[in-house]
């Protein structure tokens, strides 16, 4: 897998997320807010160790890749995990957490992006 650009680096969060059963997955083109990422990931999972794995998943296979992460936040406790990847921002919630923070209201003038089916 040869990423070079930020929606390569997103689709290929979104299909680790889903290779790990990540459910409601959304992607969000933000380049049009300049200053801030390209894109945002956010997905939910049925557990905080889901959740954990789906991290674990992305981190693992981009740091084969030589992409590292800026940031990572709340893994420890699984409930709202952000890894940052400068272009990318991933959330991964344990579903209640994300209903509650509602993220993609906040985002709700971004275009969504197709995730191609796997």
């Amino acid at each position: 897998m040869k990423i070079k650009t930020s929606k390569q680096l997103a689709l290929a969060c979104a299909k680790m997320a889903l290779d790990k059963k990540a459910f409601n997955v959304m992607l969000l083109d933000v380049r049009a807010w300049q200053g801030l990422n390209d894109y945002i990931l956010i997905c939910s999972a049925q557990s905080s160790i889901q959740a954990q794995t789906i991290a674990e998943e992305i981190r693992k296979k981009l740091k084969e890749e030589g992409i590292y992460n800026l940031g990572v936040e709340g893994y420890s406790q699984g409930k709202w995990i952000l890894l940052d990847y400068n272009e990318v921002i991933v959330h991964i919630f344990y579903e209640y957490i994300r209903e509650f923070y509602d993220l993609e209201s906040l985002w709700q003038d971004a275009p969504r992006v197709k995730i191609p089916k796997i």
